[in-house]
């Protein structure tokens, strides 16, 4: 499939220039429909065929194979989860936290990667934030921050700048420090290549909702198999245990001991599709489409409002303009679709592989006077 017959299959550009897939990626059609018949199945013919729970446990194993082959994990390292949150809140509530344990964390995280951390603070937890400059860290300071720490948050991806961070070197140090190290990938997923053993991360998470172009609901989460030995989830259900109706309590071996309860495998099943449409499009090309588009841009940016890097590592771009909520505003109004940045205060346009020339050109034109 070619990103061209991608872009024909998704509904939601007939009317728009998209480029805001670093919030959420518009589904193509079968990715949708895939959901659709499964649940369509699963609610009208499974009660009087194979039942309900078998179809859905069924497709939650299905749904697990193919993520970790997606990302480079084994099956058992794999637990579906929501979203890149839902993730991240599993494990930071699985822990058994004392007062005086550190986190570290950078000034450059998601929400997603902020919250959980806030909430330890008032349980004495001490949260070090490491600071950053245009999109990069000082490797000595996030080094000598983590030296105590017991637990490490950073992105793969920064979702403000669009820099990659230097995962495997980060996880190293802190492997090195005898921290646990989660990485908040999910604007990594679907934007290149990504093999999680290669990072050597303990923790992974990710969603399907933006360069996957999947639906809301479809969330992964990988923990390397030693380390999820040895946690034992305080949320527990029966998905997460060998026998649910056993007298004791036996976690389910590896990540699976993360899930808990009823949830529908529609949007997890979508994601199977989503992960075959983008291995047919092909990591390799779309990150190679993404850059050029991004830097066809970047030329266009006048001298001292880029904030991301000019010769660009994602499909991400930042820049600054006089209003930025006005701008966003504007161009919505002219058929352009971007998002505004709360820190640093900025737009943020994506450039992913079924955009375009015309794209890059429509945006162009659209901020024509803003500068």
């Amino acid at each position: 499939m070619t990103p061209d017959e991608l872009r024909t299959t998704i509904p939601a550009l007939d009317d728009v220039t998209y480029l805001n897939t670093g919030a959420h990626g518009p589904s193509p059609r079968p990715i949708v429909e895939r959901a659709t018949e499964f649940l369509e199945y699963h609610e009208y013919e499974s009660p009087g065929d194979d039942g309900p729970y078998p179809t859905a446990f069924d497709a939650y194993e299905a749904v697990r194979e193919d993520v970790a082959a997606f990302i480079g994990a084994e099956t058992e390292e794999v637990a579906l989860t929501q979203s890149t949150t839902d993730g991240i809140n599993r494990i930071a509530t699985a822990l058994d936290w004392e007062p005086g344990d550190v986190v570290v964390r950078t000034d450059l995280e998601h929400p997603a990667g902020i919250l959980p951390w806030r909430r330890l603070e008032r349980e004495g937890v001490e949260v070090r934030v490491v600071e950053s400059e245009a999109g990069r860290l000082d490797m000595d300071q996030y080094a000598e921050a983590v030296s105590d720490a017991d637990l490490v948050c950073f992105s793969s991806l920064t979702w403000n700048y669009g820099t990659r961070l230097p995962v495997r070197e980060l996880t190293d140090i802190a492997r090195d420090a005898g921290a646990l190290s989660v990485v908040d990938a999910v604007q990594s997923f679907g934007q290149y290549p990504v093999a999680v053993d290669d990072w050597g991360a303990d923790i992974v998470a990710g969603a399907g909702h933006k360069w996957l172009l999947g639906p809301w609901g479809a969330g992964f989460l990988y923990v390397r198999r030693e380390v999820a030995e040895g946690i034992e989830p305080h949320a527990v259900g029966y998905r997460g245990v060998t026998e649910p109706n056993a007298d004791g309590l036996d976690f389910a071996p590896g990540a699976k001991r993360f899930e808990v309860g009823t949830t529908n495998p529609a949007p997890h099943v979508a994601l199977r599709e989503a992960i075959d449409i983008a291995e047919r499009v092909g990591l390799d090309r779309t990150e190679e489409h993404v850059r050029d588009l991004a830097g066809r841009f970047i030329e266009t940016v006048p001298e001292g409002r880029l904030l991301s890097p000019h010769d660009p590592e994602s499909g991400l771009v930042s820049f600054e303009v006089p209003d930025p909520e006005g701008t966003v505003e504007r161009l919505k109004s002219a058929g352009v679709v971007v998002r505004t940045l709360p820190e640093p205060t900025a737009v943020r346009a994506s450039f992913h592989n079924f955009n375009d020339e015309s794209d890059v050109a429509a945006l162009r034109d659209g901020l024509d006077g803003e500068w």
